[in-house]
């Protein structure tokens, strides 16, 4: 009979599989098996990134279908919002999905969850827009979101999971690295779909009705995903613990019952999943808000070098996990939040004087500046959507931003007025009674127009060679600190809870500190006044991911009893 070694409920770490069912490691049909489930667990990576990366792809698409009756200044601060629900409801359904994961086993778990998030991206491609049936559809919208972010709060824990009771324990990083690649695989899916949209249908017909292919296509990966995953089968630990009866009755109660367990939730949650989340949206998803909105690149060339950058950097993912499995997931971890703190802000710069050097120039030559009574001025961040900004600092700073103008906040307490200087040009508003909003916003927009500003990214095949290759460095940041994040946390817990304890630091990290990066440095960079000052969300967390893991993390070296 084979032999198994299984995590019991007071163990410190994960155990593995010695002996089981599987042929030897040698064996063709070993290979197959693990390829197959590596493929089976991966499918749900490449759906979640797929439609993450639709919705962060045409941020401004969806502003114009579903928020169209909102001020244009701010609709697109909405459809960001919209973006990060899904980010924001996946620790719920982390412990509602991984609970059923530790419950009734890790394969019905993640079919039941990929299921949801197919149908779910496919219905957004028949949803009516906002000029059909008013604020019903940012309703659905909304709603369709929170059923993907939901769904998602149960994949990724349990696709990782599925792979680690399956393979040997020098072989995780390695192997739990396909599925990282895939998440690419699914952004690069999105890109080209919606590339080879544009060029077969007119602007004019992509901005009327055929936005809503690529989400509609999606219904193809989610057939192909329930297929292969049809074919596997529950995770061997599953099982044999599920025979000797020693499933977790109460996997949240145990999760979150003791303190022991809790220092590591808050370990793999603010320090390992705050790092890995803000390297790699500020690698992967980040270069597309901002070349296309601070910089004004157009989509197609955004996409092109976002997506080729995106494809050369897979290799880097798979050898970052490998590297895992040679020299241990810390210092590989380390190594990748260290690189994304030196080279973020640089980067940045870099790239935005490559593609867009007419803003670079007008930045350095005009100085702007907002000088009023800082009382009156918003933070631009409005979650519920139950603020409205409409004082005239709140004004100014939106056209500013909106422009990917730097501009410089000066407070004068108790001052009756807003001016706004841009260069020599001085526009004054009675900041407490009655102003036209419209023309107050015109007149800065012709001001800053008259300065240098607005003109678009036009980067040439040489730019876009040089962007690229900028983009790579913060892609190989995010392969050395995402890669082997996912087995890391795997490791940390009893396999009894592992799928509860796991899902809920990866995906409260992911969710709400990376997914909603692009929410928080838009209204930094407003609050600031400076189209780089977004980047220190990424750099504070960075800084924080690196004091935690590097202090508090202990690697396990090998599994125990």
């Amino acid at each position: 009979m084979p032999t198994y070694r299984v995590s019991l409920p007071n163990e410190p770490i994960a155990s593995q599989i010695t002996g089981s069912t599987l042929p030897s490691s040698d064996s063709a049909g070993s290979t197959g098996l693990q390829v197959r489930t590596i493929t089976a667990a991966a499918m749900g990576t490449v759906f979640e990134w797929y439609e993450f990366t639709l919705y962060a792809a045409m941020a401004g698409v969806l502003a114009a279908k579903f928020f169209s009756g909102l001020d244009p200044s701010i609709s697109f601060i909405f459809a960001l919002l919209t973006f990060g629900v899904g980010f924001v409801v996946r620790p719920f359904g982390a412990i509602v999905f991984g609970r059923l994961g530790d419950l009734i086993g890790r394969k019905r778990t993640f079919m039941i969850t990929i299921v949801i998030m197919g149908l779910a991206t496919f219905a957004v491609g028949l949803l009516p827009i906002y000029e059909t049936v008013g604020i019903l559809a940012p309703i659905m919208l909304v709603a369709l979101r929170i059923l993907q972010g939901l769904a998602l709060g149960g994949e990724y824990g349990g696709a990782v999971i599925y792979v680690t009771e399956h393979v040997e324990r020098n072989k995780r990083g390695l192997s739990t690295s396909f599925i990282q690649m895939t998440g690419t695989l699914g952004f690069l899916l999105a890109l080209i779909s919606i590339q080879t949209v544009q060029a077969f249908a007119s602007t004019a017909a992509f901005d009327a009705w055929a936005w809503r292919i690529p989400f509609l296509i999606s219904i193809v990966l989610l057939g192909l995903s329930i297929r292969v995953r049809l074919q596997m089968h529950e995770s061997p630990v599953f099982q044999k613990m599920a025979e000797e009866k020693r499933l977790s009755s109460g996997p949240i109660r145990e999760t979150f019952g003791s303190w022991r367990n809790i220092r590591l939730l808050c370990v793999a949650l603010i320090g390992i999943g705050g790092g890995m989340s803000v390297v790699y949206y500020n690698a992967v998803l980040y270069p597309l808000f901002f070349l296309t909105r601070t910089l004004n690149v157009s989509m197609p060339v955004a996409n092109l070098v976002t997506t080729i950058a995106a494809l050369l950097s897979i290799p880097m993912i798979w050898f970052s996990g490998w590297l895992s499995d040679r020299v241990g997931r810390k210092p590989v971890m380390l190594a990748g939040f260290a690189l994304g703190l030196a080279a973020t802000f640089p980067i940045f710069h870099q790239i935005a004087a490559v593609a867009n050097p007419a803003l670079a120039k007008a930045q350095a030559e005009t100085a702007v500046s907002v000088r009023t009574d800082a009382s009156g001025c918003s933070f631009m961040f409005n979650p519920l959507g139950n603020r409205k900004f409409t004082s005239p600092c709140d004004i100014a700073r939106q056209v500013l931003a909106a422009s990917s103008v730097n501009y410089t906040s000066v407070d004068q307490p108790g001052a009756g007025t807003t001016e706004v200087r841009i260069g020599d040009l001085v526009l004054i508003v009675n900041s407490s009674g009655a102003f036209d909003q419209a023309t107050f916003a015109r007149e800065i927009k012709e001001g800053i127009k008259q300065a240098g500003f607005g003109a678009p990214g036009n980067p040439t095949a040489t730019d876009q060679m040089k962007i690229i290759a900028l983009l790579l460095v913060l892609l190989l940041a995010m392969a050395l600190g995402y890669a082997p994040v996912g087995v890391a946390m795997a490791e940390m817990f009893p396999a009894r809870i592992r799928y509860t304890a796991m899902s809920f630091p990866y995906h409260f990290s992911s969710g709400w500190i990376g997914g909603l990066l692009p929410t928080f440095a838009f209204a930094i960079a407003v609050a600031q006044g400076n189209i780089f000052a977004g980047l220190w969300y990424t750099v504070g967390w960075l800084i924080v991911g690196l004091i935690v893991t590097g202090l508090f993390y202990r690697e396990p070296k090998s599994d125990v009893e």
